[in-house]
């Protein structure tokens, strides 16, 4: 480490480069991993639904979310698509819709593609 001396006998001591990106690149690891342990459990389970769901439309299990929005989102004309819910235990996706303040959801067997229930 570089020293420089100044009048009236105070040092200030200089960081070389090398110690200070050290101290940027721990900052960086720690703030990352931080940001991975505060990942709520909710979030690892919507990920886990949406692989579950991949992976039984690939093993043919399950029709795609393509095919089940092509034949409910026709149907619900002058309603706000807001998005699906897959349930892999189930294999039942939920359809959100909204209309005048009103939220309607959809059920739809995800192996046949029928409407089980509207609410």
């Amino acid at each position: 480490m570089k020293s420089l001396h100044l009048p009236y006998g105070k040092d200030i001591r200089a960081k070389s480069m090398m110690e200070k990106t050290g101290l940027l690149a721990f900052v960086g690891l720690l703030c990352l991993s931080l940001s991975v342990m505060a990942a709520s459990p909710a979030d690892a389970q919507r990920r886990g639904a949406g692989d579950d769901a991949r992976q039984q439309m690939l093993d043919g299990r399950v029709k795609s979310l393509k095919e089940i929005e092509a034949s409910v989102l026709p149907r619900m004309r002058g309603m706000k698509y807001i998005g699906p819910e897959y349930d892999s235990r189930t294999r039942i996706y939920r359809l959100k819709f909204i209309r005048e303040n009103r939220v309607v959801f959809v059920d739809v067997d995800a192996r046949t593609g029928k409407v089980i229930r509207q609410q």
